[in-house]
């Protein structure tokens, strides 16, 4: 079944960026709650035995109005926050690099023009919800947003999210309250390009 991402640092280990209660409450209730449903869910639906991606990139399959809402809710958020904690670090790799850095080059001119992307996508999320950096399988990059715990794959758009930023409340206002864009700034401090790239790497049509 399925699995919480295990982190790979302590609760506090992000501070002060993003502050400990945060990491406990956010991967240790919230995710685990998803998680723990999603695995009830595809259960139910005679799933459990696909990859998460699969579930989500077929929700048409499901007859069931009720069952289908929770496996796109669930395994959203199941997958949302398996890409979210995974690419955070308390030495994270400060500049994109390799093929990555080549594709932010191309795509956008620049890691910093990438970043205003993001945290514009990430603000206009009216309510809560997620920013995407996404490829496609021939590498081409892109920035998008989603509603609730929607993404790419629920989305049905074809594309593969190799990095999320998590914009529900439940991810920042213990620290930050009302102060998203601040919040969004200390996600860029902590953030991973390493494991955004290797991300970049799977998805990619060799």
């Amino acid at each position: 079944m399925f699995e919480q991402v295990k982190l790979g640092y302590a609760f506090d280990a992000l501070e002060p960026h993003i502050d400990a209660a945060t990491v406990e409450t956010h991967y240790g209730k919230h995710h685990a709650a998803y998680t723990k449903a999603f695995c009830e869910a595809a259960q139910k639906a005679g799933m459990q035995d696909l990859p998460a991606e699969k579930i989500l990139s077929s929700l048409e399959e499901v007859r069931d109005p009720a069952l289908r809402r929770a496996l796109r809710n669930n395994g959203g958020g199941y997958l949302n926050h398996n890409l979210y904690f995974s690419t955070l670090s308390p030495n994270p790799q400060g500049e994109p690099d390799g093929k990555l850095g080549e594709a932010v080059a191309r795509d956008f001119g620049g890691t910093d023009v990438l970043k205003s992307k993001l945290k514009e996508a990430a603000l206009g999320q009216f309510g809560s919800g997620w920013a995407w950096l996404c490829t496609d399988r021939e590498g081409k990059l892109s920035v998008s947003q989603s509603g609730n715990q929607d993404n790419p794959y629920s989305e049905g758009t074809g594309l593969v999210p190799i990095l999320a930023l998590d914009v529900w409340e439940h991810a920042y206002y213990l620290k930050y309250r009302n102060l998203r864009a601040s919040y969004i700034d200390g996600f860029f401090e902590v953030l991973d390009w390493k494991a955004v790239g290797e991300n970049y790497a799977r998805a990619v049509r060799p």
